[in-house]
């Protein structure tokens, strides 16, 4: 028994497409829209500012401090000899989280 096809996702042009009908913007208007958000949360993200971006009651966007890893001894699971991992240097890493809105939406 097949299990039927999945929809694929819209595309970036379908969604301005779709976006430009429904609020009656222009498409050139909902790309310049889109680049500025993305703009603004780059900034938002930045060091100087607090990390966390809401956007819209559907996500946050935070960045996280991922701590430095020391070099460390392992087993290899694919031929169980004893392996050396490599250390990791601290690393900034984005996270969304979904909000209410999007978890009532699924």
């Amino acid at each position: 028994m097949n299990s039927p096809t999945p929809k694929k996702p819209m595309t970036k042009t379908e969604m301005i497409a779709a976006l430009a009908e429904s609020t009656g913007l222009t498409k050139k208007q909902v790309v310049s829209l889109f680049d500025e958000l993305a703009k603004l949360i780059e900034k938002e993200l930045g060091e100087e500012r607090a990390g966390i971006v809401n956007v819209f009651n559907l996500l946050k966007i935070k960045v996280v401090r991922k701590p430095a890893t020391p070099e460390r001894k392992g087993i290899n699971p694919f031929t169980k000899e004893e392996t050396i991992f490599k250390a990791k240097p601290a690393k900034n890493v984005v996270k969304l989280v979904p909000l209410r809105g999007l978890k009532d939406v699924v």
